[in-house]
């Protein structure tokens, strides 16, 4: 048997040139203990990148999976971050050690709107699936899911002092939650089109909605007290609703269901701010004292509003009032009449006024504010051109004028990448688009130079990797030095967009393609330069190729007998190099060929097509050896790896995948891109590869040593295949759960499945050995004496020689927290009868109560007819209560027993170093600083 073809797998290295992706926010975040407002996050297609605004550098990069990051929110001890991603999932990132040790899964598609509670504890997001889901971050678990609403979310905000939630959506609805009910008890409808933004001002009495015009709507929360609430009857009409009116039912249902909402809270409108932009509010946000409020539309100018305090508003008031009356005065001298006493009302204007406006250097995609010391104000601005801008305004100015204090553009580049070059090297990366053109560092991925560009198509490095030729869109040929980074000569080649150049195999000169119909040949030469009297490389025109269609890509045989057009009429045509003189033409594509290139000893060529298929010619006769449908869409680049038979292709699919075109296999996908894939190049030794993205993104590939089995790769592919419809598969449904607003809120995912099939095989583990066991012991009986014990599994060998119940917990245990109750739900119910008898093992034996309780519950919950049904269990049941409540209470008593023992010693501290020693976190240190100023004061006066 002959020896098989390696191919070697190409992995993922790096992602680099995108400052802050467009999909998700910006947001300020502390770093170690770092200066407020330094440091700042945004999202980096699937990683996250905290920058350092004053170096400008990358400070921290959170680590991605797969799937593109689609909105940030930093908890409010300034530790986590929670991040969410485009396919639902949420995962909460130290910024200390950079890792996440907690994820949630629970809805369908992206994130769209996450917020924490003022302690941190809980947290709240909305997707684009139009569920809201509560988690709980100290138990790492789903609480619930809220449904309501039928567009996706844009906000959701916890109450401070009250347990309510407040969402909107796109579907112009805003909508209140009472979190301890699990049910929707108001939705406001006073917009007109959705509502993109919401903000909470003034201790939460106030909100502030942005919708799709100019008005910012401010909504009067007025909460009534719990007494009134709860124990005062509401009077309506003369009489209460705790009356019964035969005749008048209806209304009192009517005003019934009224009062629901008034018994939490009722929300009036009070009138609107008018921003200057008339268009849709793209942000909403304010800082964390809600005194700040900054908006903006699809334009580059940021809005900014300061929400007055209390004192401010009746120093205001007190001021019109004097105006009012001096009028007054001045009317009535003038009249000669009494008047009454003049009076001033009280407007949102008075309240909420502009602060001033922040004119950006582009579009503005997203805004985060911050609050510092001495009333500054921090604002960072994501445009959508690639870039980071942080600005900096004194609140308490008059007239404040934002100063810009960082902008953080070298990293990246304004605009789509559409031409990407190695060096004859392979260290430098040459990247251009449409305003500049970078050269890359490949080791370090630092930019060496940067230098301005019209709109690059094409590009290429000269033998000897000091100069660079790009081809443009208005038909020229720009020549820059490296080491100087400046443009030496711009040469008016063609007279329409040059859409491909290819360097000469004797590398002597280069040819140009363009939509003017030609294809021109140059030469390399060195000139004086008129002004400093040195030599330069400039290019001189030889030859020209003259065709019926526009040339969409030229490309020399390497052993330079022959030249490969391709042209707008969807063939490619074949010359001789020397004469010019037609030889093949390659017709079959049904849409013009975008790329092409031929193999190192000139026996293939290979054609990538809008038809999204790939050709693969023989260049003795022009016979097409095969055709492979090899994208979803366009092939954009098609590049053979140097010195083999294998080639790589780029399209519009946001894949790259790599081909044999001597057995026409498909070797590898290479999948990392979230959006249209422009071009490709591949290193001169083959090793590396880089991409460029419509995401903004440059990726580098590296090949590796490890070596790619095409049935185990396509076995992969089906897996994954699998694995996804899985996961797109209808939820478990819940026994006694009905279709309502509030619902579990986990999700069915591949892991949840996986997890229940470890559970099944650790009781069927365990129902083994106790059959084992039992026999054992029944042989013993019979035989009279004592038999060697049965080998014992190897499994549980491996986990040093544990008891079956103990790796049943085990098993258990190691289930992740926010799966747990989504695995039990998968779990077929004759493994629960075995599962209840194993619970009240391990509540006796006192392993794991918590967790076993959380089970035990759950699983009492959804299996609750079949289990009280069936009379075996009932004695397992009366055990499992009795147990559960006498180590429950035992539990409790010593958690009690400690609480009381701390709190003991902190009053013993606090005594001795009249220091307070813990802050409590539910606002009472603030009420004690206060009862001791009183008692200060009250000494005072007795002295």
């Amino acid at each position: 048997m002959g020896l098989t073809k390696q191919y070697l797998r190409y992995a993922a290295s790096a992602v680099f040139g995108v400052i802050g992706s467009q999909r998700a926010n910006i947001a300020y975040v502390t770093l170690r203990g770092g200066e407020k407002g330094r440091y700042v996050a945004v999202a980096a297609c699937e990683h996250v990148f905290i920058w350092d605004v004053r170096k400008g550098e990358k400070v921290l990069i959170l680590q991605g999976q797969k799937h593109e990051v689609s909105f940030l929110c930093p908890s409010p001890d300034g530790v986590h971050v929670a991040v969410g991603y485009e396919d639902g999932m949420v995962r909460i990132f130290n910024l200390l050690s950079g890792e996440s040790n907690i994820s949630f899964n629970g809805h369908k598609s992206g994130v769209t709107a996450m917020n924490y509670d003022a302690l941190g504890a809980r947290l709240v997001t909305g997707s684009k699936d139009t569920d809201v889901i509560v988690w709980d971050i100290i138990n790492e678990c789903g609480l619930y899911r809220l449904r309501g609403h039928k567009d996706f979310i844009t906000q959701a905000l916890f109450l401070k002092d009250k347990n309510l939630l407040v969402s909107s959506s796109k579907d112009s609805f805003v909508k209140w939650w009472d979190l301890d009910t699990q049910h929707c008890f108001k939705t406001m409808v006073g917009h007109r089109s959705e509502v993109w933004g919401m903000v909470l001002l003034d201790r939460d009495n106030r909100l502030l909605t942005g919708s799709a015009d100019s008005e910012l709507r401010a909504w009067d929360i007025r909460r009534l007290e719990e007494g009134k609430a709860e124990g005062e009857p509401r009077v309506k009409k003369g009489k209460t609703l705790l009356e019964d009116d035969e005749d008048d039912d209806g209304k009192e249902e009517e005003e019934e269901a009224e009062s629901v909402e008034e018994r939490i809270l009722s929300c009036k409108k009070a009138g609107s701010v008018l921003r200057e932009a008339r268009d849709r509010v793209v942000s909403l946000t304010a800082d964390s004292k809600a005194r700040v409020i900054a908006c903006h539309g699809n334009d580059a100018v940021l809005e900014v509003f300061t929400v007055l305090s209390e004192e401010e508003v009746q120093r205001k008031m007190n001021k019109k009032l004097k105006k009012a009356k001096k009028k007054a005065a001045k009317t009535q001298e003038d009249a000669g009449d009494q008047t009454a006493e003049p009076v001033v009302e009280r407007t949102l204007k008075d309240e909420i006024i502009r602060l001033t406006n922040i004119k950006a250097s582009a579009k503005i995609r997203w805004v985060d504010v911050l609050s510092c010391a001495g009333g500054e104000l921090k604002v960072a601005l994501l445009l959508q051109n690639n870039t980071v801008e942080t600005y900096s305004l004194k609140t308490s100015d008059k007239n404040p004028a934002a100063n810009k204090t960082a902008r953080l553009t070298l990293g990246g580049h304004r605009t789509d990448v559409r031409t990407l070059a190695f060096s004859s090297d392979n260290l430098a990366v040459l990247s251009a688009s449409g305003d500049t053109v970078k050269v890359w560092n490949r080791s370090t991925l630092q930019v060496i130079r940067t230098m301005a560009c019209e709109y690059a198509l094409c590009s290429l490095f000269v033998p000897g990797d000091r100069q660079i030729i790009l081809g443009t869109k208005n038909g020229k040929l720009q020549i820059f030095e490296l080491a100087s980074g400046s443009l030496l000569e711009t040469v008016d080649a063609h007279s329409g967009a040059v859409w491909s150049l290819c360097l000469a195999p004797d590398q002597r000169g280069i040819i140009s393609g363009s939509a003017d119909k030609t294809v021109k040949f140059w030469e390399f030469e060195l000139v004086k330069d008129k002004g400093t009297d040195q030599k330069r490389l400039t290019v001189t025109h030889t030859r020209t190729l003259q065709l019926e269609e526009d040339v969409l890509c030229v490309k020399f045989s390497p052993d330079h007998r022959l030249l490969a057009v391709s042209l707008l009429d969807c063939t490619v045509k074949v010359f001789y190099t020397d004469t010019l003189k037609f030889f093949l033409s390659l017709y079959g594509h049904k849409l013009p060929v975008l790329c092409l290139d031929i193999t190192h000893d000139s026996a293939l060529i290979a054609t990538g097509s809008a038809d999204r298929n790939v050709k693969i010619w023989g260049l003795d006769f022009g016979d097409c050896h095969r055709s492979l449908f090899a994208h979803d869409d366009s092939v954009m680049f098609l590049q053979f790896v140097p010195k083999t038979h294998l080639f790589f292709t780029a399209g519009k699919d946001k894949k790259i995948k790599q081909w044999d075109a001597d057995k026409f296999e498909h070797i590898q996908t290479l999948e990392g891109h979230h959006r249209e894939v422009w071009c490709l190049a591949i290193s001169p030794n083959g090793d590396h590869l880089v991409s460029s993205s419509h995401d903004k993104s440059l990726r580098l590939w590296e090949r590796t040593r490890e070596p790619i089995i095409l049935e185990e790769e396509r076995e992969t592919e089906r897996e994954a295949e699998f694995e996804e419809s899985m996961a797109k598969g209808n939820a478990p449904v819940v026994p006694g759960e009905t279709e309502g607003e509030a619902a579990p809120a986990g999700k069915k995912s591949i892991e949840t499945v996986k997890a229940a099939e470890r559970i099944m095989e650790a009781l069927e583990l365990y129902r083994e050995e106790t059959r084992k066991s039992e026999e054992h012991k029944y042989f013993c009986e019979k035989a009279g004496k004592e038999l060697p014990p049965p080998e014992a599994n190897p499994i549980l060998v491996a986990f040093g020689n544990v008891t079956p119940s103990c790796y049943v917990l085990d098993v258990i245990r190691k289930v992740r927290s926010s799966e747990l109750e989504v695995s039990l739900l998968v779990l077929p119910f004759p493994y629960v009868p075995e599962l209840l008898k194993l619970f009240n093992t391990y509540i006796q034996q006192g392993l794991e109560v918590e967790l076993v309780c959380r089970c035990l519950f759950f699983l009492l919950k959804i299996h609750f007819g079949q289990i009280t049904s069936n009379q075996m269990l009932v004695s397992v049941i009366d055990e499992l209560k009795t147990n559960t409540l006498s180590k429950v209470c035992q539990i409790r008593d010593v958690l009690g027993f400690n609480s009381a023992a701390l709190q003991f010693l902190q009053r013993e501290i606090e005594s001795k170093e009249d220091v307070m020693f813990f802050a409590d976190a539910t606002g009472q240190l603030g009420e004690k600083k206060k009862k001791r100023r009183k008692r200060e004061r009250a000494v005072l006066t007795i002295a």
